[in-house]
């Protein structure tokens, strides 16, 4: 376990190398660049934001122009494509495809236009195609819909709601409208829904029949210029003028589809472009020279100074950070322990001086996931299925790597322990010999015993476990004070509760009572009681002496001591929470043996067979889904809040070099 040493970096460069300079070193993604230093009147800061943004929008834009192409032309891509990881360039490669980076912009612009193309005429059919649909009981009419009549008639072209005969119309209009007389009403077209009339008056009578008409709720249609067949003509027309549009642009975005890796590369060309100019805003320059400072692991100082030097005219200096400047934290692992890293970093990176507590959680951590999901057959299928991976996929990124590799290496522990309590798809081997071979003597035997038959020695173990697990994280604050040459704290804060909690324990272990209770088939000599005892009374005395060692006072030295004994109860409910490792590895044996028991109600027969492998693999991937991520969980909290609580502050901040972050390319630097 190991937290990486940190240098702070000072380099003075030229200017007019200033571009290759930070190109080297986001290729490199070894040094955090830091903005803190103050400007003044030979160095300033050039506000580079403008910049930025427009290479974040280009990024952007090219992205989109990707999904837009990936849409119309589809990237056939297997199930597990997602684990390939970025393809990595040679940085002649590289310069290779960046010359081309403006004709590929010119590209993802022609792609959105087209877009924009098939949206515009795409939402554009189906009001035509509404609108046909308007004129359709018109269209036996051979008069424009706007048509208003002559000198001395007016036209009234519109529709009733309902079917009406033609008769009732002209009563209506009578009813409504008594003093007009002549009134030509034809009947363009009926149906349930609504009917068409072409209505003409005397003008001298227009004004009368129009209010008659409005109390009827007569609706005009919409009005055009042109006779409705006709209409209908030039709307169709207008349709497949927009279908061929739409045609078109599709064709057009088609044919860019060589283009599909060139168009990801500009994306991420931009992305770079983007990051560099955001570090450029901070960065402090004369009219010659640039200056730049951040953080870079020991380790990489060597390697970094010599592609420097050997590359362009500059000063680079390498320092220890002094105490009041906030380093930033980099973890260094074996590869056992590498995997969970992640873990760590989701509840908080080391503070500076802290241990890094990975190595010590790495095996509890895949000891109590296997705990949980204890399932021999469940951990042989996540060993496989990640090893599968890992083997084959060998460009994956790292994160989803330390992810795999935690997943296979919990698949193991899963499978130690399904195979010492024997479980395997649960009690599959002896459902499948009784059902369908008639041999229900057949079974998966334990190697130690079998939790759903003994619970409490599974509760008992799993106490045993949690108490273990507890004591390690006291014993690493011991060995970090110790480090420290804080011996003295090291004493207060461990070793008097190793006496309270210990003694406690071991003092039980003593009394007949509580071994009968526990089950357990010994209990320790009644002669170690009082020594127990006497050796908790110790530890308790010691943790009220120097809990509130921080406080002058005595009485506020003693009120705070008494309440440090106190927490011994918190050790008690940390030990209890340990209770999980038996509830969730019952949960996934009797929901295993559920749906076994399930799939084989039909019996042994060709159906039977049917069911029992639907049930059967329906089942199993639903326990396995729901059990392995309710294991991950649970390991966590038991990590973050019994385990980092004895012993880890955190507060860190992570590692955040300038680098390459793309998401289609990663480029090599050419040694």
């Amino acid at each position: 376990m190991a937290v990486l040493p940190m240098k702070q970096v000072l380099l003075c460069a030229l200017k007019k190398n200033r571009k290759q300079i930070l190109e080297l070193l986001q290729r490199q993604g070894v040094v955090e660049i830091s903005h803190e230093m103050p400007e003044d009147a030979v160095f300033q800061k050039m506000d580079m934001t403008s910049t930025s943004s427009v290479f974040e929008r280009n990024s952007v834009m090219a992205a989109q122009s990707l999904e837009i192409l990936n849409k119309q032309v589809p990237l056939k891509q297997g199930m597990l494509s997602s684990l390939e990881g970025r393809k990595e360039l040679s940085l002649h490669e590289y310069e290779d495809y960046a010359e081309t980076h403006e004709e590929m912009m010119k590209i993802a612009f022609r792609i959105q236009e087209c877009s924009k193309q098939i949206a515009e005429s795409g939402s554009a059919i189906p009001k035509l195609e509404t609108q046909i649909e308007t004129l359709v009981p018109w269209l036996g009419f051979d008069l424009p819909l706007n048509y208003k009549g002559t000198k001395k008639t007016v036209a009234f072209i519109g529709s009733l709601p309902g079917e009406i005969p033609l008769q009732e119309v002209y009563e209506l209009i009578g009813t409504h409208a008594p003093e007009v007389d002549g009134v030509e009403v034809t009947c363009v077209s009926s149906s349930k829904e609504q009917t068409c009339l072409f209505i003409l008056c005397a003008r001298a009578d227009a004004e009368n029949v129009e209010d008659a008409l409005r109390k009827m709720n007569f609706a005009r249609p919409q009005l055009t210029a042109v006779v409705p067949s006709l209409q209908k003509k030039n709307l169709e027309e207008e349709i497949q003028k927009r279908k061929n549009e739409v045609k078109a642009a599709q064709d057009e975005i088609a044919s860019y589809s060589p283009k599909r890796e060139s168009i990801k590369f500009v994306s991420d060309y931009y992305r770079m472009r983007a990051e560099k100019y955001e570090v450029l805003s901070g960065l402090l320059q004369s009219k010659r020279v640039f200056v730049l400072t951040g953080f870079i692991p020991e380790k990489d100082t060597a390697k970094l100074e010599s592609l420097l030097t050997s590359r362009f005219e500059l000063a680079v200096e390498f320092e220890d950070p002094s105490e009041q400047v906030e380093v930033p934290i980099m973890l260094r692992n074996n590869r056992f322990a590498d995997p969970v890293e992640s873990v760590l970093e989701s509840y908080s990176m080391p503070a500076r001086g802290e241990l890094d507590p990975t190595a010590v959680m790495a095996p509890f951590y895949y000891i109590l996931f296997g705990l949980m999901l204890s399932d021999a057959a469940y951990g042989l299928i996540m060993v496989i299925a990640c090893g599968y991976c890992l083997l084959k996929y060998k460009n994956m990124e790292a994160g989803i790597k330390k992810m795999l590799h935690m997943l296979f290496y919990c698949g193991i522990s899963t499978t130690f322990w399904g195979f010492m309590f024997g479980s395997f798809f649960g009690d599959a081997v002896n459902v499948i010999a009784a059902t369908f071979f008639g041999r229900p003597d057949i079974r998966l035997a334990p190697i130690w015993f079998e939790p759903v038959n003994d619970p409490m020695r599974m509760l008992v173990f799993a106490f045993v476990v949690g108490i273990i697990h507890l004591f390690t994280g006291l014993g690493v604050k011991f060995y970090a004070n110790m480090k420290a040459g804080h011996w003295l704290d090291a004493i207060y804060d461990s070793v008097f509760w190793y006496m309270l909690v210990g003694g406690a324990i071991v003092y039980l272990l003593t009394m007949e009572m509580f071994t009968k209770m526990l089950g357990l088939s010994f209990t320790l000599p009644a002669a170690l009681g009082p020594v127990c005892t006497v050796l908790a009374v110790l530890g308790a005395l010691g943790i009220v002496l120097t809990s509130g060692r921080e406080s002058k006072n005595w009485f506020k030295r003693i009120l705070k001591g008494i309440y440090g004994v106190y927490n011994v109860t918190g050790y008690l409910s940390d030990i209890l929470s340990y209770s999980r490792l038996l509830a969730l590895g019952l949960a996934t044996s009797v929901i295993s043996t559920v749906f076994n028991k399930m799939g084989s109600m039909v019996g042994n027969s060709i159906p039977g067979v049917i069911v029992f492998i639907l049930v059967f693999l329906a089942g199993h991937s639903l326990n396995l889904a729901i059990n392995a991520l309710g294991a991950y969980v649970h390991t966590n909290r038991l990590q973050f809040v019994e385990f980092f609580g004895k012993f880890y502050e955190g507060g860190g901040r992570k590692f955040a070099p300038f680098a390459i972050h793309t998401k289609y390319y990663k480029v090599k630097e050419d040694i």
